[in-house]
């Protein structure tokens, strides 16, 4: 379909489908193509015009960034977050329509698609709405309802649905035959054939899945003798709440404990309210006005369906909506963590010495200058076994003297508690006139992952892979996206049961967040490493390989014209990167900002209006104060683009993220068990989920800081209130170091600190002792000390070698 800038691929169907699907829609085409438009609208909050002309951006060629950046005359202004969520309706909407010409064509084969079947079929606004009409035509391995059929059986069933005064029974009489000996038999098979019409039946599916949707409860009960094994999830050993309103936090713990078969999990209606109208629901289909012998007969059928068929359909097509639910929210909760860590503070270009805490085996220790580059190592053994604490301070005082060391990274994992203190021994004995580092503790997330890597082998062929971690906390301190683009996100860790969500879905959804994050703050071409410069829009890990090695072979780029020079590099891949691009000190200062050279032109129209070289320009904001934007709007260019080319000119290169500022942790309080309600800490946000944030308070196991405790007022959504790298102040309100349990609050009214949390959890089931929690959620995500703009929501195991 290309009408109205939507297209529609029809080539991988059939002959037989095509042919239906344009003999039915030929005519309505563009009626097809607005009414997608119409519904990704009402999504993404947009008007249908808006949609169409994005999609044809999208379907040329053109990234989410580019088009969020530099298209916005087109998309009337669309950010990244409504671009992404179009993209993926889009996608979601055209297999639609694939399936139902598939479905057309199919049901057209059978010559049994009739007007008002097509019509159904073409109305049909969800897949699963289209899987019901589809059903009764659907292949299908031989039936219990099949055999009933072929024993002669159907006309049974017609008799007692015409005939309820007289006893089944007795007109089962009349279809006995070899294959069926006994009236029960053939009341059997009638019933049979009863229940695959109504669980092929379309409306009714339609309206029991409605009323199921909303009123069915989700229950999980303990299996027998899984009570010591499955501690962990004792919350749900008798759990009930409604299918509709169940947090996806929750939903991902119970499905975690069905998996591990500690509970079994069961979806259906409320026993005393649901079931009797469900079930009545079924007759009224069928048809039961009164209380002859046909009709008890037909309404115990209709029980039986229910029990048998249809309430396993319902069980399915639920379970199935909860995990696609719960794995959303649990992808968005990721995606909005890992973008918070992405877009934390870099603490600048400032010789850095990272610090990766150990016991039997040391501390390593790696020195970086301020564009990253490694300038020494060392390993030092402060703790038991060697206990060589006065070498190990040697050690340290000659690197920061000999390198001019700034900022020391302390890795938050075993020992850094040890190794903080250690520093600040070192700190106090730094001779007068030499300048103090300031040490940070750095999240050590994914550290491992990195040193153990290919790319990591690259960068260091000749040093230890046990060093490369310690390179690693230097570097994410001095610029964290950088760094963490050498990852692969899911080892970041600030997932919620990240590893039981969809892996695809989460896949393309951190890699959306990591593009969208890496071209909102651009890289220095000249400079970036080629895993960065792979998520520049128009780029990919070849054309980046393809950057990296054409700078080191003929030097750093002096224009952003010269990367056209690069293999493979186009002018398509380059109108989508160049902008994104800098190269600072280079023969034309525009190439240091984010406008596209596209709209240079534009940008020496606003200079010359000025009466001003460019350079001297660029920063000047008072000079460029009293310019009028659409002044400069032509053909090509509108307000929206003007408006970002002046504040580009008067700020150029700047970056989204904040000032670089870092938790301050309480001298003396190293493990849970120095922890007192009442105590006043600060603490960094390591992750953001949907029941509140955990916060590193700096004893090896973050708080919990629950939705209710995070201000004194209402919160919906955590979010609203911090995000994954804020510096907090919380109070502690319970400590349970049995279950590895902190309880934290960040309101200022005490008064409402025992309650609030409880009434939040007992609104769904009554809870198991502890604090304030979200049960085995908050259990699974609070374990591990986790740091600075970095977190990890998982525990790692201990490090043998330490």
């Amino acid at each position: 379909m290309s009408d109205g800038g939507l297209k529609f691929d029809l080539a991988c169907l059939g002959g037989s489908a095509i042919t239906a699907f344009y003999h039915l829609w030929e005519p309505t085409m563009t009626d097809v193509a607005n009414r997608i438009a119409h519904r990704i609208a009402k999504d993404i909050d947009a008007r249908p015009e808006q949609v169409l002309a994005t999609v044809t951006l999208l379907d040329g060629g053109d990234t989410v960034p580019f088009v969020a950046r530099y298209r916005k005359e087109v998309t009337g202004g669309l950010d990244d977050a409504q671009l992404r969520l179009l993209a993926e309706r889009l996608g979601y909407l055209r297999e639609l329509e694939k399936r139902r010409a598939s479905i057309l064509g199919e049901i057209q084969t059978q010559g049994k698609l009739t007007d008002a079947l097509a019509r159904a079929i073409t109305a049909a606004d969800t897949k699963a709405v289209l899987e019901d009409l589809y059903l009764p035509f659907k292949p299908k391995r031989r039936t219990k309802a099949m055999i009933a059929r072929e024993n002669g059986l159907e006309p049974l069933l017609r008799a007692i649905l015409a005939d309820r005064a007289t006893e089944p029974a007795a007109l089962a009489k009349r279809h006995l035959s070899e294959a069926v000996p006994t009236e029960k038999d053939a009341l059997n098979g009638a019933r049979d054939i009863l229940a695959e019409e109504l669980g092929e039946n379309a409306s009714l599916l339609g309206r029991l899945r409605q009323v199921m949707q909303q009123e069915a409860l989700i229950t999980a009960r303990v299996n027998k003798g899984k009570e010591d094994v499955g501690a962990k999830f004792s919350d749900y050993f008798a759990h009930r709440e409604k299918w509709a309103t169940i947090p996806s936090h929750r939903a991902l713990a119970i499905l975690r404990a069905a998996k591990e078969d500690i509970v079994t999990v069961d979806i259906g209606p409320d026993e005393d309210t649901t079931l009797p109208r469900v079930i009545g629901m079924i007759a009224a289909e069928i048809g039961i006005p009164g209380q002859g012998p046909g009709d008890r007969w037909l309404h115990d059928a209709a029980a039986w369906t229910w029990r048998i068929k249809l309430s396993l359909s319902m069980f399915v097509d639920l379970m199935t909506e909860l995990r696609r639910r719960a794995h959303a929210t649990a992808i968005e909760v990721f995606a909005r963590n890992l973008r918070d860590l992405l877009l934390a503070a870099p603490a600048g270009a400032r010789a850095t010495l990272g610090l990766d805490p150990g016991i039997r085996t040391g501390c390593k220790i790696a020195v970086v200058d301020e564009t990253g580059k490694l300038l020494d190592t060392a390993t030092i053994y402060p703790f038991q076994p060697r206990n060589d604490l006065r070498g190990s301070e040697e050690t340290l005082l000659h690197m920061i003297r000999k390198h001019g060391v700034a900022l020391i990274a302390i890795g938050n994992g075993t020992a850094s508690r040890e190794s903080e203190r250690l520093i600040a021994d070192v700190l106090k004995r730094l001779p007068a006139g030499v300048a103090r580092p300031t040490p940070v503790i750095v999240s050590e997330a994914g550290a491992s992952v990195y040193s153990a890597s290919e790319l990591a082998s690259q960068e260091f062929p000749d040093v230890d892979v046990s060093i490369r971690g310690a390179v690693s906390i230097a570097r994410r301190l001095q610029d964290p996206l950088a760094e963490l683009v050498k990852i692969e996100p899911q080892a970041i860790g600030v997932g919620q049961y990240q590893h039981d969500v969809d892996q695809r879905h989460l896949a393309l959804s951190l890699a959306a967040v990591v593009e969208d994050a890496v071209n909102a703050v651009g890289v220095d071409v000249n400079m970036a490493s080629a895993p960065l410069l792979s998520h520049i829009a128009g780029l990919g890990p070849s054309l980046a390989q393809n950057i990296v090695a054409y700078r080191d072979e003929n030097g750093a780029f002096p224009t952003r014209k010269a990367l056209l020079k690069v293999a493979g590099l186009g002018p398509k891949a380059f109108q989508q990167c160049a902008g994104f691009l800098r190269i600072t000190d280079g023969k034309e200062p525009l190439d240091a900002s984010s406008v596209h050279p596209e709209a240079y032109g534009v940008a020496r129209k606003i200079v010359q209006a000025c009466g001003r070289d460019v350079r001297a320009i660029m920063g000047d904001s008072a000079a460029l104060a009293g310019l009028n934007a659409e002044q400069f709007v032509d053909d090509s260019f509108g307000l929206p683009t003007v408006r970002d080319i002046l504040a580009e000119l008067e700020k150029p290169g700047r970056d989204p993220r904040p000032a670089f500022k870092t938790a301050s942790f309480a001298e003396g309080i190293d493990s849970i068990t120095d922890l007192k309600p009442g105590m006043s800490l600060e603490g960094t946000v390591t992750n953001v989920a949907a029941f509140g944030a955990f916060v590193d308070i700096g004893v090896h196991q973050d708080g919990l800081v629950h939705v209710s405790q995070l201000a004194d007022r209402f919160v919906k959504d955590p979010h609203e209130v911090v995000k994954a790298g804020d510096v907090v102040r919380v109070r502690v309100t319970e400590v349970d170091v049995p279950r590895k349990r902190i309880g934290l609050t960040m309101r200022k009214d005490n008064s409402q600190e025992k309650s609030q949390a409880p009434r939040h959890a007992e609104k769904h089931k009554p809870r198991g002792k502890g604090p304030a929690s979200a049960g085995p959620a908050a259990s699974a995500q609070s374990h591990g000390a986790l740091g600075s703009a970095l977190a990890q929501a998982l525990k790692r195991p201990a490090d043998p070698k330490r």
